[in-house]
């Protein structure tokens, strides 16, 4: 087993809620699914969120889907004036036994422009 980093990003409709917890659920369930992951793999997980989000925590998401022992921490995003907007990362720092080059980074909604070299 080796200790990896998968990464994740996926852009939030408005500073609400509701939303904030649908996009991270969705972000967070797509990196475990595509990586073939349980939250047995997961060693921490950092989420960020653009300053433009500040509604809820992202942590609260992954908490709701079962990640209840696992370490999770929330940060804020460097405010880059030209960065996109309503985004909401994660890094999820996994146990696997899988070569860095099989795991899937996971950009979704306008996230996608972050990385067009990675995102599937």
């Amino acid at each position: 087993m080796a200790v990896r980093a998968v990464r994740g990003a996926i852009q939030v409709d408005a500073d609400d809620r509701h939303l904030i917890m649908e996009a991270t659920a969705e972000l967070v369930s797509e990196v475990m699914q595509r990586n073939r992951l349980t939250t047995d793999d997961v060693i921490s997980v950092l989420f960020t969120a653009t300053p433009d989000l500040r509604a809820e925590f992202p942590a609260l998401a992954a908490r709701k889907l079962g990640f209840t022992d696992v370490p999770l921490m929330c940060a804020a995003e460097i405010a880059v004036p030209h960065g996109l907007p309503r985004v909401v990362r994660l890094m999820a720092h996994v146990e696997t036994d899988r070569p860095r080059s099989e795991l899937q980074h996971v950009y979704l909604r306008g996230a996608q422009a972050l990385r067009l070299d990675i995102a599937q």
